[in-house]
This record gives C-alpha cells, sequence and structure tokens, in this order.
C-alpha cells in the first residue's frame, strides 16, 4: 500500500533548520506496532499520522520507539500539509488527538498552534538530574512529562553537555533546561527525551506548552519570542490565553514523495 509522504522542517523558513518531522496521511490508522515500524523506518523525532474525517483529520504522533501524547513541531508540519498541499484554500484546520482538539491556523508568516498550557510546580532537584548537570540549576520545576532546570544563563544551556544516560533515569519523558534570553529572546530552552528516542529534539512544541507560562508568569508578560538553541536552532512565537498557549512557526518543505507501507 503506497502512501503520501512528507517530510517537513518545522519551525524554520529555511530548509536544514528547525525540527524534521515526517508526514503520512492514511485512510485509516494501522495497527500501533505497524505505526511504530514505520515511525522507527522514518528514523526522524516524530513520524504524523492524520487520518482525515469530514473538514477535520485525527492525528497521532510516534518516536521512533514510542507514540507520544502531544508533539508541537509534528503537528505544525501536518497543518503546513493540510493547508499547501491537500487543501490550498484552508485556513485553518482542527485535529483531534490524545491531547483533545487542537486548532491550526494561518498567520502572515507561517501558522498558529493552540495547546493546551502545562503548569508547573518548583519541586528538589531529583539525584538522577544532578548527576546528569554539570552545574546546579537555580530552581527546578516539575509537571506529569517533563522536569524544567533553570540556568543562570542562555551561554549555560548552549555549552551544557548532560548525561543522557543519567537523563534516561529521570521518572519523566523529558528534560527542559532553559535561562533568560539573549540577542532579543525573552527566553532559550534546549529539550532532552533519550527515554522516547530522542537524545535532544532540536524544537519542542511540547516544552514550549511549559516554557510559555512559565516565563510569562517569571517577565509579567504573555506574548514572548523563544529561541531553542540546539544545533539546528528553531524560533517560536509564544501566546499565554488563560489555560492556552499559541505557537506560532514557519515550516519548510524538504521531501515528497510516497512510502510502502506494506508489512
Amino acid at each position: 500500500m503506497f502512501v503520501p509522504l512528507y517530510q517537513v522542517d518545522a519551525f524554520a523558513s529555511r530548509r536544514f533548520a528547525g525540527n524534521p518531522a515526517a508526514v503520512m496521511v492514511l485512510d485509516a490508522f494501522a495497527a500501533d506496532e505497524h505505526l511504530q515500524a514505520i515511525a522507527r523506518e522514518n528514523n526522524l523525532a516524530e513520524t504524523a499520522f492524520l487520518v482525515p474525517d469530514g473538514p477535520d483529520f485525527h492525528l497521532r504522533w510516534f518516536t521512533p520507539t514510542v507514540e507520544v501524547p502531544l508533539c508541537g513541531h509534528a503537528t505544525l508540519a501536518s497543518a503546513a500539509v493540510v493547508m499547501e498541499r491537500l487543501a490550498p484554500e484552508r485556513r485553518s484546520v482542527i485535529f483531534h488527538s490524545a491531547s483533545g482538539p487542537l486548532t491550526v491556523s494561518r498567520a502572515e508568516t507561517g501558522y498558529v498552534m493552540n495547546f493546551p498550557a502545562r503548569p508547573m510546580i518548583q519541586t528538589m532537584i531529583p539525584d538522577t538530574m544532578a548527576a546528569a548537570l554539570e552545574r546546579f540549576p537555580v530552581e527546578v520545576l516539575v509537571d506529569q512529562f517533563n522536569y524544567l532546570a533553570l540556568l543562570e544563563t542562555a551561554d549555560h544551556v548552549r555549552q551544557l553537555a548532560p548525561d543522557l544516560a543519567a537523563i534516561a533515569r529521570l521518572d519523566r519523558g523529558g528534560l527542559i533546561l532553559t535561562a533568560p534570553g539573549d540577542g532579543g529572546y525573552d527566553c532559550v530552552s534546549r529539550y532532552f527525551a533519550p527515554a522516547k528516542g530522542i537524545p535532544e529534539d532540536p524544537v519542542t512544541g511540547g516544552a514550549h506548552c511549559a516554557l510559555a507560562p512559565y516565563w510569562a508568569a517569571r517577565l509579567g508578560k504573555t506574548s514572548l519570542r523563544a529561541f531553542q538553541a540546539s544545533a539546528r536552532g528553531g524560533e517560536l512565537l509564544c501566546r499565554v490565553v488563560g489555560d492556552r498557549v499559541e505557537l506560532e512557526g514557519s515550516c519548510a518543505f524538504y521531501l515528497e514523495g510516497r512510502a510502502d507501507i506494506r508489512c
């Protein structure tokens, strides 16, 4: 069975930047183990699977090793596929997902996603995290998905070489490192999720569902310019709207073709 396959660089205004995602359009979801095998074959941080449902789509995300409940960059890439390739006349799309309905709309320079915010609470630094980091964080927070470690400077975030094996032993799926921004950005960050098969994610929408309300409260503003300081790098515009977060970014198409997904 041949299905459309797209590879899109999300949160990027040019190719070879941002976070690449595979997007595959199916008539119906295959068995979970088959979807996982396809994601493993694609070997990107995320593969998004779309199934049409009237004007909307059902959306699921898989890393090379697990299904995840939310993925920002692959949702952005999916919206670009819908509104640039499948239905160029559309101005918005609703994706039904494990995190509820997710609306993505066209913006002047890309797309705006509306996601649930992820408020975090302060906690003690776990011993495993202390072993993973080269320096002691200013503070540590946690939600049901990730830990967040605040470092003193943006340079500390950029230069840190954490112990990925130790991060993989945390009792959460990933670790967000963040600091006050530089170069005109309100905040900088990096994200590590080796337990999910992603040693370092280039640009992470889900992490900014926590970063946006965190920095909005610290800075006293609801609109933020954020930069994820991975090797590829990525820029996001973040807005906190009640208990939701709007994430805005651009996409660049890299690959378009078809895949034979028969076992």
